[in-house]
C-alpha cells in the first residue's frame, strides 16, 4: 500500500476519533492551505500541494484542506476549474506578437461559466525579453479564447487580466470580436499601441451578438485609470520593454482611444479605477463588451468559498506567492486571504520565494508572519526549478517553528 493511502486511511481514522471527542495527536488538527501561484515556477494547485506535503511530514494525519487561489493573473484557469469541478480545454490562438500559442482556458463546474486567462495568449513571459516593445504587442489571442467559450455556448464569462504583455487599450481582443477599429482610409488599424496612433473611428455594429446580455466579470487587481502619470503605460510600460522615451507615445495612444471610444461608444473610460489594468485591457473590456471590472482575489474567493470552509474553523492558514512586498497588503492573494480568515479568528501566516521592500507592511493586514522558502544563497534558476521541494520542506520548518511555540 502506498504512503499516501496510509495517510488518507489514517486521516480518516483520525476524523472518527475526533468526533467522538478523542484527542488522537498534540499540536495542529486542521490546517488551510491557500497560496497564489509562485510566479513562473508552480501553479496554485502544486504550491498548495507541495505546502501540504511538508506539513504532513510532522503531522501524518492532520486535515490538510488544500485551497488554491489566485488574484486573477497567472494561474486563475487552474485554480477555478479545480475548485468547481470543471474543465480546462487548449485551443490555438494569437501570441502578442502574432504567432500561434497553446492557450488554456476552462467551463467552471456549473457548466455556463468560462474562465480565461489573458496571460495564457496575451501574458508577458510569452515574449522573450529582447522582442518586448509594447508598441506591437496585441491582445487578439485573449479575444479568440473568449470566442471559444461563446462557441462552447458558455453564457457567463471570468477574465483575468493579470501578467500583461500588451498596451493597446484592448483593441485586439475588440478586433477578435468583430469590432472594426479604422484608419482614416477606412482601413484596419494594426496591432499594439503603434495601431492606436493611425485610429479615427469605431465601427462595433460587427460585434459577436452572442455577447448580448452575457455577463462579463474581470479580476483586476489594480486600480490604475486608463492615462496619465499613475496610468497603464507610465505604470507598467517599462516592464513591458517600453523605453522611457517610448512611454509618453504609448500613453498619448491610450489617451487617443479613449477620446475616440467617448465619442462613437459613449462610454467614459479614461479615469475608471482599473481601466489602466493590463495595458488597458480593464478599460477594452469595459467599453467593447459592457464587462464589470471587480478586485481578482474576491472573485476567486467567492468561486471557492473560502469564506464557508473557514467558517468551519482552523487552527491556522497558509498561504503564499512568488514575492511578498508592500503590494501585497492592497488587492494580493495573501492579504485576501488574511481578511476572511480574521472574521473567524485563525492565524495566517505566509511562504513566499523572495522578500520584498516593504513586506512588512502586510502585518497590519493579518498576516502573522511570512518565511521565504530559500534556505541559502543559491541562483535564480535553482529555486525556479526546484519551487516544489523547497515549498515543502520550508513548510516542515514553518510547522516544526509554530509547535515549539506553542507548547
Amino acid at each position: 500500500m502506498s504512503r499516501l493511502k496510509v495517510i488518507g486511511i489514517l486521516s480518516f481514522l483520525a476524523n472518527i476519533l475526533r468526533s467522538l471527542g478523542w484527542e488522537v495527536e498534540d499540536g495542529l488538527k486542521r490546517v488551510v492551505i491557500a497560496p497564489d501561484s509562485f510566479k513562473e515556477s508552480l501553479p496554485a494547485p502544486a504550491a498548495a500541494t507541495a505546502i501540504a506535503a511538508g506539513v504532513k511530514r510532522v503531522f501524518p494525519i492532520i486535515e490538510a484542506i488544500t485551497v488554491p487561489m489566485s488574484d486573477g493573473g497567472e494561474g486563475l484557469v487552474a485554480t477555478l476549474v479545480a475548485a468547481t469541478g470543471g474543465k480546462e480545454i487548449t485551443a490555438t490562438v494569437t501570441a502578442p506578437l502574432g504567432t500561434p500559442v497553446q492557450a488554456a482556458w476552462g467551463i467552471l463546474g456549473d457548466g455556463v461559466t468560462a474562465v480565461v486567462e489573458m496571460a495564457q495568449a496575451s501574458g508577458l513571459p510569452l515574449v522573450p525579453r529582447e522582442k518586448r516593445n509594447p508598441l506591437y504587442t496585441t491582445t487578439r489571442g485573449t479575444g479568440e479564447l473568449i470566442r471559444r467559450a461563446l462557441d462552447a455556448g458558455c453564457r457567463r464569462l471570468i477574465v483575468g487580466i493579470g501578467g500583461s504583455a500588451t498596451n493597446d487599450g484592448g483593441t485586439g481582443m475588440a478586433q477578435a470580436l468583430g469590432v472594426k477599429l479604422l484608419d482614416n482610409q477606412g482601413q484596419d488599424i494594426g496591432p499594439g499601441a503603434a495601431g492606436l496612433e493611425r485610429l479615427e473611428r469605431i465601427d462595433s455594429q460587427g460585434l459577436d451578438p452572442r455577447l448580448q446580455g452575457m455577463e462579463i466579470l474581470v479580476a483586476c487587481d489594480v486600480d490604475n485609470p486608463l492615462c496619465g502619470p499613475r496610468g497603464a503605460s507610465a505604470i507598467y510600460g517599462p516592464q513591458k520593454g517600453a523605453t522611457p522615451e517610448m512611454v509618453p507615445r504609448l500613453d498619448a495612444a491610450l489617451a487617443r482611444l479613449a477620446g475616440i471610444i467617448e465619442r462613437d461608444l459613449g462610454k467614459d473610460i479614461r479615469e475608471l479605477p482599473g481601466a489602466g489594468a493590463a495595458g488597458g485591457l480593464g478599460a477594452g473590456l469595459v467599453a467593447f463588451l459592457g464587462a464589470s471590472l471587480r478586485r481578482g482575489i474576491e472573485l476567486v474567493m467567492e468561486a471557492v468559498d473560502l469564506d464557508g470552509i473557514l467558517a468551519q474553523g482552523a487552527d491556522l492558514v497558509i498561504t503564499g506567492e512568488g514575492e511578498i512586498n508592500c503590494q501585497t497588503a492592497y488587492g494580493k492573494v495573501p492579504a485576501g486571504v488574511a481578511r476572511v480568515a480574521g472574521k473567524y479568528g485563525i492565524p495566517v501566516v505566509a511562504l513566499v520565494g523572495s522578500i520584498g521592500e516593504g513586506a512588512g507592511a502586510v502585518y497590519d493586514h493579518g498576516i502573522k508572519g511570512f518565511m521565504s522558502i530559500v534556505p541559502r544563497p543559491v541562483p535564480l534558476a535553482y529555486c525556479l526549478a526546484n519551487a516544489a521541494p523547497l515549498l515543502t520542506d520550508a513548510a516542515e520548518r514553518l510547522v516544526r517553528l509554530l509547535t515549539v511555540l506553542s507548547k
